[in-house]
């Protein structure tokens, strides 16, 4: 199962970086949305995709799981959404002034496509 959560993660990181690399702020945007999510996806599987029962005191089991990745991810699901929501109210408010999200446009730089 790893190995399929670290093929999943890969094709993540390798579509968002694709995006991250066009010229529309919108594709940029929802590039930096999947890397993140590539990322957690990432640290989750190398966390170890486990069963057992939750580390907690009185409670007797054959298997713990480690709660650190889960901390982790959770602070970093909440971290990317505030970043995302920052991007695209900078790009919403460079579009209003702009009346374009091409970045080469916004250079002031012809595009030669």
């Amino acid at each position: 199962m790893e190995i399929l959560m670290s093929i999943v993660s890969g094709v993540l990181i390798a579509s968002a970086v694709y995006l991250i690399l066009s010229k529309s702020l919108l594709r940029i945007i929802i590039g930096t949305g999947l890397l993140s999510h590539g990322a957690h996806l990432l640290i989750l599987t190398m966390g170890g995709l486990k069963n057992g029962a939750a580390p907690l005191l009185g409670q007797h089991a054959a298997a713990y799981v480690d709660p650190l990745p889960q901390a982790l991810i959770l602070t970093a699901i909440v971290i990317s959404f505030g970043v995302t929501a920052l991007f695209l109210v900078l790009a919403y408010r460079a579009y209003q002034e702009l009346g374009t999200d091409n970045t080469d446009e916004m250079r002031g730089t012809e595009a030669n496509d």
